[in-house]
Formats: C-alpha cells, sequence, structure tokens
C-alpha cells in the first residue's frame, strides 16, 4: 500500500471509531433513559395502591424487574430485630412448599436488620455473616440488599438475589433499588395512614351501631354477632369468635364465629386452659401471638386451622371477665397491631356491657313477675282465702240449728267444698309464689306442707300468710332451721294450746328472715314452754337471731322467731 493510501485510510478509521463509541453511549444513554423510565413507571404503580399488603407484594414484585433478578423478598421487621413478616416473589407454590422454614433475621438477613445499609455481593457464601439456608431452600449467589424507611425508622428490607444472565448486581442496580426503596417508604406510609383512618371511620361507625342495639334493648346474641363483624372488619382478620363460659367451670363454648372454618367451631367446647383465649379469658388482659402456629396451645383448633396471628381480648374487667373476643388471621400475614388491640379492647367494653345489660334485664323480668305473683297471691290469701274462710266458719255455726237432717248434710258439704276450695287456692297461691323452673320442692311449698298438715291435728286450718322472697333469698341451711322451728311451734299448739284459731306468718325483709306463730289458746305449760322453746332459741342462736313466746293479752300464745340472712 502506498503512502498516499495509507493517509486517506486513517481518517476512515478514526471516523469509524468515533462512530462506534458514540453508538454505544447513545446506546447507554437509551439504556438508562428506559431504565428511569421504568423506575419512575415502578414510583407511580408502587405509590397507586392503599392496601399495605398489596403495595408491599408490589414493591417486591418491582424491585426484581428493575434489576433483572430471579428471586426477590421483603422481609418486614419486628420487635428484637426479627423478621415478621417475609413476603417472597419469584418462587412457586412447590418452591415455597420444600422450604422447612421462613428466614427469622439471621446471618447476612439479620445483618442488615442491625447495620441499615445498602448491601450488595457476588456470592452470598463467602460472606462472614452469611449462616446459610433453610432446608428446601433453592441455592442463590448474588445478592442485593436495601432498607425501606418509613419516617427514618427501618421498616424492612429488600432482599434481590440471581441476577438473570450469570452477572452481579452493579452500582447502578443498587442506585435503582435506593431509590425504589424511598418511593416504597413513602408508599408504606400513604398505606398505614389510609388504613388507620379507614380503620377510625369503621370504628366509628361500628361503635354507634352497638351502642344503638343496646340502647333499644336488642337481644345480646345480636350485639355481639354485630361486633364481632364490626371487629374482623376493622382488623381485617380473617376469623372472629365470642367465646363464653361453657356448662362446666373450665371451658369456653364458641358462641358467635364468622368467618374461615365457622361451620366446624361454632359451639365447639374445649378447656380454657388448651388454647390462648382461656389465657386472655384468665388473666383478664389482651394477648397477642405473632403465630399461633408456635404458640404453646398443640390442640388449639384455630393452630389445627393453619391460623398465624392472633389476638385475643377479654369482654370486661379482670375481676368479672364474660368471655374472650377472638380474632385470628392466616399464616404469613402481618400480625395485629395495638392500634388493632386498642380497638378491640373499647369494643370488647361494649360487648361486657351487652352482657351485663342483658343479665340485669332478665333480672328486672324475674322480680317484677316474682313481685306481679306475690301481689296476686297475697290479695288471694288476705281477700279470697279470708272470705271463703268465715264463709265455712258461719256455715259451721249455722249446722247446729239447722233441725232437717238432710239439710245439716247439704251444709256439712258446702263447707267441705269451701275447705277444698281453700285448699287449692293455698297451692295456687305456692304455684304463683315459686319458681317454675325448681324441680325439688320449694321452701313455700314445705312450709304449706307443715301448716295444712298441722290443720289435720287442729281441726281447723291455720291461717298462713308469707311475704317477700322466700324461695330466692333464704338460704338453704337457714330454710332448715325455718322448718324445724315452724314444726316445733305448730306441735306445741296442736298439744297444748286447745286453740281454736291459729296464724302462721313468714315475712322476709330489709335482710331478715321473721317467723311468727301465734293461737288462741291457753298457752303452754312451764315445763312444756321451756323444753320447746329451749330448742326454738339454739336455733335463733346460731343463726344470730332472736326468739320469743309470751302470752298475749287477749289470750293465746305469740312466738316470733327473727334471724339475720
Amino acid at each position: 500500500m502506498s503512502d498516499s493510501e495509507h493517509r486517506a485510510l486513517m481518517p476512515q478509521m478514526r471516523l469509524d471509531e468515533l462512530l462506534a463509541e458514540l453508538q454505544t453511549r447513545l446506546n447507554a444513554v437509551l439504556s438508562t433513559r428506559d431504565r428511569v423510565h421504568a423506575l419512575l413507571e415502578a414510583v407511580v404503580s408502587v405509590g397507586s395502591d392503599l392496601d399495605l399488603e398489596t403495595v408491599l407484594r408490589r414493591i417486591v414484585e418491582t424491585a426484581t424487574k428493575l434489576v433483572d433478578a430471579s428471586y426477590g423478598a421483603l422481609g418486614v421487621v419486628g420487635e428484637e430485630s426479627t423478621l415478621l413478616q417475609f413476603i417472597p416473589v419469584g418462587l412457586s407454590e412447590e418452591e415455597i412448599a420444600r422450604i422447612e422454614h421462613w428466614p427469622h433475621g439471621l446471618g447476612l438477613l439479620g445483618l442488615l436488620i442491625k447495620d441499615a445499609r445498602p448491601l450488595r455481593m457476588g456470592k452470598i457464601s463467602d460472606h462472614p455473616e452469611s449462616y446459610g439456608f433453610p432446608p428446601g431452600h433453592p441455592p442463590m449467589g448474588t445478592f442485593l440488599g436495601v432498607p425501606v424507611r418509613v419516617r427514618d425508622e427501618v421498616f424492612g428490607n429488600l432482599y434481590l438475589t440471581e441476577k438473570r444472565g450469570g452477572g452481579e448486581f452493579d452500582e447502578e442496580d443498587e442506585a435503582v433499588v435506593i431509590a425504589l426503596a424511598t418511593a416504597a417508604g413513602v408508599a408504606v406510609e400513604n398505606a398505614r395512614l389510609y388504613e388507620e383512618s379507614r380503620r377510625r371511620e369503621t370504628w366509628l361507625q361500628a361503635s354507634a351501631e352497638v351502642t344503638t342495639s343496646l340502647l333499644s334493648g336488642a337481644d345480646p346474641r345480636q350485639v355481639l354477632t354485630t361486633m364481632a363483624a364490626r371487629a374482623r372488619e376493622m382488623c381485617d382478620a380473617d376469623l372472629v369468635q365470642v367465646l363464653l363460659p361453657g356448662p362446666s367451670e373450665d371451658s369456653l363454648k364458641v358462641d358467635v364465629i364468622e368467618g374461615e372454618g365457622a361451620d366446624e367451631l361454632l359451639d365447639a367446647e374445649f378447656e380454657i386452659s388448651a388454647t390462648l383465649a382461656g389465657e386472655a379469658f384468665t388473666r383478664g388482659e389482651p394477648v397477642a401471638e405473632k403465630n399461633l402456629q408456635q404458640a404453646p396451645y398443640p390442640e388449639s383448633p384455630l393452630r389445627r386451622l393453619g391460623y398465624g396471628p392472633g389476638l385475643m381480648v377479654p369482654l370486661g374487667a379482670a375481676t368479672s371477665t364474660r368471655g374472650v373476643l377472638a380474632l385470628a388471621k392466616r399464616s404469613g400475614r402481618l400480625p395485629f397491631s395495638d392500634a388493632d388491640r386498642q380497638m378491640l379492647q373499647s369494643f370488647a367494653g361494649q360487648a361486657a356491657i351487652a352482657l351485663e345489660l342483658a343479665e340485669a334485664r332478665r333480672d328486672a323480668e324475674r322480680l317484677g313477675l316474682l313481685e306481679d305473683r306475690d301481689r296476686i297471691a297475697k290479695d288471694l290469701h288476705d281477700l279470697v282465702i279470708q272470705r271463703l274462710f268465715a264463709t265455712a266458719m258461719t256455715l259451721m255455726s249455722t249446722v247446729r240449728l239447722v233441725e232437717r237432717p238432710e239439710a245439716g248434710k247439704r251444709l256439712q258439704h258446702a263447707i267441705d267444698e269451701l275447705d277444698e276450695t281453700i285448699r287449692q287456692i293455698r297451692s295456687s297461691i305456692f304455684a304463683l309464689q315459686g319458681t317454675r323452673e325448681d324441680s325439688a320442692p320449694s321452701l313455700r311449698a314445705k312450709i304449706v306442707d307443715l301448716v295444712e298438715g298441722a290443720g289435720g291435728h287442729l281441726g281447723f286450718m291455720p291461717g298462713l300468710r308469707m311475704e317477700g322472697q322466700i324461695d330466692t333469698v333464704v338460704p338453704e341451711p337457714v330454710a332448715e332451721h325455718l322448718l324445724a322451728v315452724l314444726r316445733e311451734a305448730l306441735s306445741n299448739v296442736v298439744r297444748h294450746s286447745h286453740a281454736t284459731r291459729a296464724e302462721v306468718t313468714v315475712e322476709v325483709a330489709d335482710a331478715h328472715l321473721t317467723l311468727t306463730v301465734t293461737d288462741n289458746g291457753v298457752g303452754v305449760g312451764e315445763s312444756g314452754r321451756r323444753s320447746g322453746l329451749r330448742n326454738i332459741e339454739e336455733r335463733a342462736v346460731q343463726l344470730g337471731g332472736t326468739a320469743e313466746m309470751d302470752s298475749m293479752d287477749s289470750g293465746g300464745t305469740r312466738l316470733r322467731w327473727h334471724v339475720s340472712l
């Protein structure tokens, strides 16, 4: 080649080199432009949703696309530098099932938690902090980790591994992920604020709804059902239960339930010591568990059904717990927050009020019914029986004046009918004053039996008056003493008084029980009075009361036995 030809070729070679270099730079600019564009789209995409769990998964998916990573994950940092939640991307369901457990925040992942700075490596196993992978975990080499901050607080860490194409993550990849993590922190904060706002709005609506139900006298089960549904909605739980004490003292029964597994658990009964809900019931304080699968209750039905985070809140104060409001989420979801616990405590307080109001309402209705029965019984005794008794006495005195035997028999038959009517009315009085639920004879029934039994020996029926809540207030030991004293008093009337009229009054008022037995007889002899009164006085003294027997000015004897309840 001649010198002239060589000189002509040199400018051409320099031009090709310049053009090649320009092409390379243009490609780099275009690549950077495309990547910046993809990053901007990713930032917009991450911030376009306000559901926290959706935002977290979208962050991981976006990060893996931006840096061509085969696998990605977001670890949410909890208390004591542990991973509260682990959201993986890039693993199939079969691969996830083979992994024995998710990372707990040890080794290299723990280093990122303790020292929240970006970390980029060519091979994970070469790092001295490398802890290894859990059994069943796929092998991973290249690594890029970047913290996600929310208001200067590390919310979690982005973990990216296995860059496609066999290369390593470079500085540009790191810069892109750091930029994404900054946007992710804003998106997480927005989602948190939105959830808190939505939760408060739901709580205000639910609180007003429950309060209205309480004031309107709604059925307590309806109130509890409404409260459970609203609690599940507020805390975004997968399952909610209302557990109340079961038939036995050491068990809880699922009274209201809503969510996955509701059909299986409704009306289920289990020991208090076998579940986390029983712990909350016993302590009278809320109990939270990040993962029910690791709780020390292997027989727990929630654990068997695959639930993870759990929150149990007692209904009522520690000294008077009426039940437990229990919520649970599926495994892998975020645990319940302190805000959830505070709202549920307030809600559970309303539920306790609902149960207490329902109980007070039942007691008031029952008391009103008993008072109404006592009023009717009193009217029957004071008006009807006394008039019938007076009519029978008049007819008895008339029998002696009737000369014709047939008329005398008819009068005697009428007197017998009146006596039978009086006995039936007394039985009706007992039915009114007694409780329908009691299968065993009540104290009133036993008193009526004693008085009617004495009537057969006296030749006439003693008057009987009972006032107050005798069946519901008088305890069993006092009732036994009362019956013994009444039996002794009536026996004295039968044996010693020669009376033609007797009255028995049993009264409960102001936490005291008073028995009064009067007759119009001649009284008892000195020895009889002493022996009979001695036993009666001893029974009164045992109960911290008094017993008095004296003669009345109009004739006859009066016994007054008075004890405190």
